[in-house]
Order: C-alpha cells, then sequence, then structure tokens
C-alpha cells in the first residue's frame, strides 16, 4: 500500500509500510485529492493568493521538524529489528536496531498505540521513511533530567556497574556515570591498611552491584560526564546527628578501620551510627610508628571527641590516659645514664623506647663524630645501649639523648665513667649474655 504526504516545497512525497493502518491511508490520501482539486480549480492569476490560502489551512502537513529535533508519535507496528510510528499528517518514521537496543527497555515494554518520542535522523530513507533515533530523544531527556536532579539536589538510588582503581560507575537514566573513590559514603569508603591500590580495587569491585543512593555533582552533556557522589547523598543525615556531637565528649565505639594515619571508629549517638579518625599522633603518648601494634579492627575502644570539622569527627584515645610526661622528672634527670631500646633509625638520629610511656631522641650530633654520616653503623632497631640524659621537656614531650662520652661531663667525670663501666664491661652497651649451656 502507498501513501502521499506534501513537503513544505508542495512536492508530492511516497511513502510505504505494509502494517500501516487502512483508515490513516485514506485519510492521507483524501487530504491530498483534496488539496490537489482544490489547487487545480484556481485560474493562474488567482494561484499565488490561493496557495497561500491552501498552506495556511494546512500548516499540519507541511511544516517538517529540522533534523535532530524531537517529535512525537504513536506506535503502529514493531518487529525485530524495526518500530513503525505513527507521525500524523507527517506520515511514517522507522527506528532501527542499533537505535531501539540502545533503549531497550523502552523496545520491550511497548505497546502499539504507546506514544513514544524520537529524533528526527533523515528524511526520504531507502523505505521513502522519516528515520527516527530512539537513542538520541532518551538521552536528551535523561540529560535534561540529570541537570534537573542537580539543580534541585535530588538524592536517589543507583546501582554499581563496574569498579576500576579510582571508583565506581554507575548508571543513571542510561548514562553511565562516576562516582569517586573520595564520594563514597564512610560506610563503603575502602580503608587499607598501606593504601595497598591492589587491595583498594578489590573492595571496590566488592560493591559491584550494589545500590547506592547518590546525588549528582555534575552533569556535562557537552563532555558526556556525569560524576555522582554518595557521600553528598548523606551528608544532610549526618549533620543533622552530628549536632549531637561535641567537644568533649567521650564516646565507646568498635575499630572499624586501619590505615598508616591512624584508626578510624565506629559508635553509636541517639541512635544513629557515626565515625571518626583517631589519628596516629592520638593513639597513645609515647611514639606511634605501626598502628596495629596498638589496636586491632573489631577492638572495642573509648575515645574523647577532639573536633568536629563538617562531616569529620576527630577522636582521641591518649587523652583519656593521665600523661605520663607530667611526672617525667620523678623518673628520670638530666645527666643520668640509662638504658634504653633503639625503635627506629633515621637520617636525623634514632629514637629510644626508655619504658612503656618515655621515648627520646639521640640526634645524629650526640653520636660520635666518626658514625654521624651514617647512623646505622652505631644504632640498630631491637638493640639496647646506655645514654645519657642531656635535656627533658615535658610540655613538648621530648627527652634528648646523646652517646657522646663527654655529654654533659668533665673530663674527670669521663674519664672516671669509662673505667667503671670497662670493668663492669658495659663501655656504652648492654653487656652480651654468656655464651654456652649454665650448669
Amino acid at each position: 500500500m502507498a501513501g502521499l504526504f506534501m513537503h513544505r516545497t508542495g512536492c508530492i512525497h511516497r511513502f510505504s509500510v505494509e502494517t500501516y493502518s487502512a483508515g490513516l491511508l485514506l485519510h492521507y490520501f483524501l487530504s491530498c485529492v483534496i488539496l490537489w482539486f482544490s489547487m487545480a480549480t484556481v485560474t493562474t492569476n488567482e494561484a499565488t493568493g490561493k496557495m497561500g490560502q491552501l498552506l495556511a489551512a494546512h500548516q499540519d502537513m507541511v511544516e517538517l521538524p529540522a533534523v535532530g529535533e524531537i517529535i512525537a508519535g504513536s506506535i503502529i507496528d514493531k518487529g525485530r529489528n524495526a518500530m513503525y510510528i505513527d507521525l500524523g499528517p507527517l506520515g511514517v518514521g522507522v527506528i532501527y536496531g542499533r537505535d531501539l537496543f540502545d533503549d531497550m527497555d523502552t523496545f520491550q515494554t511497548a505497546n502499539l498505540g504507546d506514544p513514544v518520542e524520537a529524533t528526527v535522523v533523515r528524511y526520504d530513507n531507502e523505505e521513502s521513511l522519516i528515520e527516527l533515533s530512539l537513542q538520541s530523544a532518551t538521552r536528551e531527556r535523561s540529560w535534561t533530567e540529570l541537570r534537573r536532579k542537580m539543580e534541585t539536589g535530588d538524592v536517589f538510588e543507583t546501582e554499581v556497574i563496574d569498579a576500576n582503581k579510582g571508583g565506581l560507575l554507575v548508571r543513571v537514566n542510561g548514562v553511565t556515570g562516576f562516582l569517586p573513590v573520595s564520594q563514597l559514603a564512610p560506610d563503603h569508603y575502602p580503608r587499607v591498611e598501606g593504601g595497598d591500590k591492589h587491595k583498594i580495587f578489590e573492595r571496590l569491585k566488592e560493591l559491584v552491584g550494589t545500590p547506592l543512593n547518590v546525588k549528582v555533582l555534575t552533569a556535562d552533556q557537552d563532555n558526556e560526564k556525569l560524576i555522582v557522589s554518595e557521600k553528598a547523598a548523606v551528608s544532610d543525615e549526618l549533620s543533622a546527628a552530628l549536632e549531637n556531637v561535641n567537644v568533649g565528649d567521650v564516646v565507646d565505639g568498635t575499630v572499624s578501620g586501619i590505615v598508616d594515619f591512624g584508626v578510624f571508629v565506629k559508635f553509636v549517638l541517639e541512635g544513629k551510627e557515626l565515625e571518626g579518625l583517631v589519628h596516629i599522633s592520638e593513639l597513645a603518648w609515647q611514639r606511634v610508628d605501626k598502628v596495629d601494634d596498638f589496636v586491632s579492627v573489631g577492638d572495642p575502644v573509648q575515645a574523647k571527641v577532639i573536633g568536629v570539622d563538617g562531616l569529620r569527627i576527630s577522636l582521641s584515645m591518649k587523652q583519656l590516659q593521665d600523661d605520663p610526661w607530667m611526672s617525667v622528672a620523678e623518673k628520670y634527670t638530666i645527666g643520668e645514664r640509662v638504658k634504653g631500646e633503639v625503635l627506629k633509625v633515621t637520617p636525623f638520629g634514632g629514637f629510644i623506647k626508655l619504658d612503656n610511656d618515655i621515648h627520646g631522641l639521640v640526634h645524629v650530633s650526640e653520636l660520635p663524630d666518626e658514625v654521624q654520616s651514617d647512623p646505622t653503623k652505631l644504632l640498630e632497631a631491637g638493640k639496647k645501649k646506655f645514654f645519657t640524659i642531656i635535656s627533658i621537656e615535658p610540655k613538648n614531650h621530648r627527652l634528648g639523648l646523646s652517646l657522646r662520652k663527654d655529654a654533659g661531663m668533665t673530663k674527670g667525670a669521663v674519664e672516671s665513667r669509662e673505667t667503671t663501666e670497662a670493668q663492669k664491661g658495659v663501655v656504652g652497651d648492654t653487656p652480651e649474655p654468656p655464651s654456652g649451656p649454665t650448669t
């Protein structure tokens, strides 16, 4: 069967589709016959005026949307690889396979007679039909909706479809978006000791298929850039809960994560689960090199709130303990010889453990001249030596040590000490235990 419609140029064009309804074809046929009959009855002198009147009377038949414009119609037939659309006075449009599969949800759920919007791709294709794109119209609507969500700050649910080392991939309204690691909510943030990228990636992959509540941060259609945030989605809820958190509060919680710079602690306040960070410097009064030497994930802990900045809660464990430095003068005095264990050696000296609470520093300038260029020649982690206390600063939590033989002593005192230590067999070091079996 065939039908006719008129371009704005006044030319008649043919279109055909076997499944097109006879009633609609008859409508077009009769419209065209009436139009041609009307034009044939006018005189040559009246042609221009009559044509203008006819065109004005039949604007719905001659106004053609531009290529790229979105038009509306209704579905008149569905095939395996095509869907035909009744475009009213414009005729019949067709949407082919690729454009259908890009919006499979619409294609699969559409029924004959359903309204649909599509974008004009071109006129008069091989079948003399108007070729349309469902994808283009759908994507335009999708980006419009995404911009609206961004402007209004809507929170909505989306599902994670993939992961990479920088974050998660999500799909929103048919558009693929990115959720950076930094924009994950505390519950999903991958806390990995040492910041191991491979382990972080493994944690992120565990979230594939998980529904997340997010907000749109960036919706840039021109650059196909969609950025969403889970952290922003929960910010309002967290902000309300944080109004009940005050500096000085003491909370009971559980270690939820360990990182190089501290530990995360989850706690419940007025029915809402919150999370704070105990920085490594707030774990204990003594120097802490390895966080997991003090706590493990799952350990129950008590901490004091020392700061609330935006959505960040800073906690301290050491401030719930007595500061041992306030009584350090009762334990040690300047000029005293003490035995200490080398904890760590650096280019500027070594950190020395005097007891469980008090650690000191032997600066490289307080080592013998011959080893100052390389402290490891004299200092070794785990080894014990005798040191001289040369300074004590309780308020600054500092205690200075020296391995120089003349540290704080007169020449006579140095010679006397060397004689005494030689007799004891220590000479600045802890004496070695006797070797061989004992009886």
